[in-house]
């Protein structure tokens, strides 16, 4: 059965697509031995560690890559596998996908670690829900790669074979207009811009196109519910039903009036069970939280506002749903996936929609007037969708999606 480990090894290997690479590539050269990736379903980690093998000559011939919800592994460990490929194919790289699918994994990923210590392990998992948790805690030892969806440079770089760089936040937004001026001569800019807001966060939109790929997204939902959430909760059928409902129900709702009680009330459960819901369902990189500046420990406290993960996400649960997609609540959270995705902290501010750092934002269309903030003195921005160049505190929405 492992020669079919290899065969698939080679299969995939071989015809990993290698002209396109997600943001954090480079940083797979870590020096530590242990190098996980972190993510939701279908934001392109199996890619990654396959253009990792194809691409480097060097590790070619003594890599090995195989996924752990193999059938294989009903009847056999791990570290058998690793042992067998060590000592008999002399292989000193692993590259171990679904890794969240094993049981036990993190004692047997943390025993592999130190029993051999000339290899180099590579592995990924779907959420992270309890990635680095549990008795055998890797974050130690393990160099942990967070990798959100696509951005929108990303996005544009792929479809029209550029190459723009990212951008330093405090530089977009002390130098916006410079910035933008450089950038809107790239072709059907806007149009792109909208397109990638309704199908561009999942990479899996260039292999399949837009007219399947909402499909698939419901696929994928369907399974992070189902399978993910249900084997790491142990839930039943009819609790699972209850996170589609939520889901559903914030792809139609503007976020400010979303709150716990509403959710109790709707689904017939209490507060408590609510909370610990959408807490799964963050852990799990299908809704994000924001919390209200200077709230303290959001451990403690109540998001002031719930948004599904994606704009990718929420047009697809509109579209099923027959649902007119809000502009206002699309244009909020591209703005914070962004942010985000850009490992940068986003809070709920008492005037405005989001405050970064010492930065107050309002987000809204091209006639957005920006009276809320009038109260405010400095660092005070409206961001319009609408736009390719800004002026004086106005700054174009895109020019976020240049953040990673």
């Amino acid at each position: 059965m492992i020669d079919f480990l290899w065969q698939t090894h080679h299969r995939l290997v071989g015809n990993v697509q290698t002209k396109y690479k997600r943001f954090i590539y480079p940083q797979l050269d870590s020096a530590s031995r242990l190098v996980g990736i972190i993510g939701a379903r279908g934001v392109g980690k199996t890619t990654l560690l396959l253009q990792h093998i194809r691409l480097n000559e060097s590790l070619h011939k003594n890599s090995f890559y195989f996924s752990a919800d193999n059938l294989y592994f009903n009847e056999n460990t791990l570290l058998s596998v690793i042992d067998q490929s060590y000592h008999q194919a002399n292989i000193r790289h692993f590259y171990i996908d679904e890794i969240h699918k094993y049981p036990n994994w993190n004692q047997e990923l943390k025993n592999i670690h130190d029993s051999y210590p000339d290899i180099k392990v590579f592995f990924s998992g779907s959420s992270s829900i309890d990635l680095v948790t549990g008795s055998y805690d890797l974050s130690r030892r393990a160099h942990l790669l967070s990798l959100p969806g696509l951005s929108f440079r990303e996005y544009l770089n792929f479809i029209q074979e550029l190459d723009y760089p990212a951008i330093n936040f405090d530089d977009l937004v002390n130098n916006h207009q410079e910035i933008a001026r450089k950038l809107s001569s790239i072709p059907l800019l806007l149009e792109r811009f909208r397109q990638y807001l309704l199908y561009g966060y999942y990479p899996t939109v260039f292999e399949l196109g837009q007219a399947i790929l909402y499909d698939t997204l419901q696929t994928v939902v369907e399974k992070t519910i189902y399978e993910d959430i249900a084997f790491h909760f142990n839930l039943k059928t009819s609790s699972l039903l209850h996170f589609k409902r939520m889901l559903n129900f914030l792809a139609s709702s503007p976020p400010a009036k979303v709150k716990s009680n509403t959710f109790a009330t709707r689904l017939g459960i209490d507060n408590k069970t609510v909370d610990n819901y959408l807490q799964i369902l963050e852990k799990a990189h299908l809704i994000k939280k924001l919390y209200a500046s200077g709230s303290g420990s959001q451990v403690l406290s109540k998001p002031d506002k719930l948004y599904l993960d994606n704009t990718t996400l929420l047009a697809m649960i509109n579209t099923l749903l027959s649902t007119d997609l809000d502009i206002g609540v699309l244009r909020e959270l591209a703005f914070l996936q962004f942010v985000q995705g850009a490992k940068l902290h986003a809070y709920y501010p008492k005037v405005g929609d989001f405050q970064v750092k010492e930065f107050t934002f309002e987000i809204g269309g091209r006639n957005k007037t920006g009276s809320q903030l009038t109260m405010l003195k400095n660092n005070k921005y409206l961001v319009k969708d609408d736009l390719s160049v800004g002026y004086a505190n106005s700054i174009p929405l895109y020019l976020f999606g240049f953040l990673y």
